[in-house]
């Protein structure tokens, strides 16, 4: 787990300072996410509604007087380079590919590399890596703020977010949509991003977290979800299928209504996949509307819904998120699912204040009674999005 008190800005500008020599010209980060439900949704054009958390990377950085990109991190020892002239997908392998892969894709938006001076840039982060968090959302958006500033280039957030998954998919090679750098860039205390993965609409929807006394738990079960590509490309895949034997463009066609017909049409298997995003889609919208009309003490219900269908329907649930979930359940979660791409990483739980305590040592304890790993479990704070910091 990561170590929230600290300061990772003072941190990042003093890493600034010991590896270039200089002092930075400014400080700028962008927040880690979880989404709080509507899982496997966004690659079929539907609904999803992450939040911005209270951990976050820090670049500092300074320009150059020359065409020339350095990178440095307080992940690696290792300082990269590479002249602006010179980037491309091709050149680009490891962490920096991130914040290269940015520039880069800032150029496909219009941003003129060849004029343009070049760059010293320094990263620090408290987001945990592998907890399904979006550590790489969050490098991407903070140097996106940074560029944007530095080179004067006006791009408004929802350009940026569009830079940051096009140099994630181009430049990284991960095929991931829009949901994170969205997550990451438009986020807002207290408050959801609600986007439409179709037209890119994003909307803020306060939570009310806060003053109906609740918090967001993460439950990160240890368990690796690297091995996960071959069961996310099976799912894919099934989607597309459903989609092409229903003759909809994709699942975000059908609606629970057409769930009948979809069971006269489509294998077993292939149904349950259809059904979970059919009815992850349905959840999404009732989330937004319930907190709308009754508050987010309201919403456990969906949240309970959306694990028993990624469960069940979908298979990507794990022993030990399923254990997470049922005990956080038993011991005052208002709801709980596993979030992210599943195989591993994380579960959420909506959790009143006054019951964090008993229920992370309720998790534990089942943890350790099933032989499993020790979970890291934390609380976050649905935060603001990217942002210029004050000097640290």
């Amino acid at each position: 787990m990561s170590d929230s008190t600290r300061n990772v800005s003072a941190d990042a500008a003093d890493g600034f300072a010991s590896r270039y020599g200089r002092e930075p010209l400014g400080l700028w980060s962008a927040p880690g996410r979880v989404n709080l439900i509507g899982e496997h949704t966004d690659y079929n054009d539907g609904f999803v509604f992450p939040l911005a958390i209270d951990r976050r990377t820090v670049v500092a950085l300074a320009l150059r007087d020359d065409g020339v990109a350095r990178v440095a991190s307080s992940f690696s020892d290792d300082t990269v380079e590479v002249a602006l002239a010179d980037l491309s997908p091709a050149v680009l392998s490891g962490w920096s590919a991130y914040p290269f892969g940015v520039a880069w894709a800032l150029g496909q938006h219009g941003a003129d590399l060849d004029a343009l001076p070049g760059f010293d840039a320094y990263f620090d982060s408290d987001v945990p890596v592998g907890a399904g968090l979006s550590s790489s959302a969050a490098i991407e958006s903070a140097i996106g703020m940074a560029l944007n500033d530095v080179w004067n280039l006006d791009f408004d957030r929802r350009t940026l977010a569009r830079v940051g998954q096009l140099a994630e998919n181009k430049a990284v090679g991960a095929p991931t949509g829009i949901m994170d750098q969205s997550a990451s860039l438009l986020g807002e205390r207290d408050a959801a991003v609600f986007l439409d993965c179709r037209s890119l609409d994003a909307e803020v929807i306060p939570l009310g977290f806060e003053p109906a006394g609740l918090e967001l738990v993460i439950i990160d079960t240890n368990v690796s979800h690297s091995h996960a590509t071959g069961g996310y490309a099976e799912r894919r895949a099934s989607c597309e299928a459903g989609a092409a034997a229903l003759h909809v463009r994709s699942l975000r066609d059908l609606t629970v209504d057409d769930l009948e017909r979809a069971e006269a049409v489509l294998d077993d298997v292939t149904l349950r996949r259809v059904r979970h995003v059919v009815t992850e889609n349905a959840r999404v919208l009732d989330a937004v509307r319930t907190l709308r009309e009754d508050g987010p003490r309201a919403i456990g219900e969906l949240l309970d819904a959306s694990h028993v269908s990624m469960r069940d329907d979908f298979e990507i649930s794990v022993p030990e998120l399923d254990l997470a979930v049922s005990t956080a359940q038993r011991n005052g979660a208002l709801g709980a699912r596993m979030t992210g791409g599943g195989f591993g990483g994380a579960a959420i739980a909506v959790v009143p204040s006054h019951l964090v305590a008993q229920l992370s040592e309720s998790v534990r304890d089942a943890f350790a009674a099933a032989g499993y790993t020790a979970p890291d479990i934390f609380s976050v704070q649905p935060s603001e999005g990217a942002r210029a910091e004050p000097s640290a």
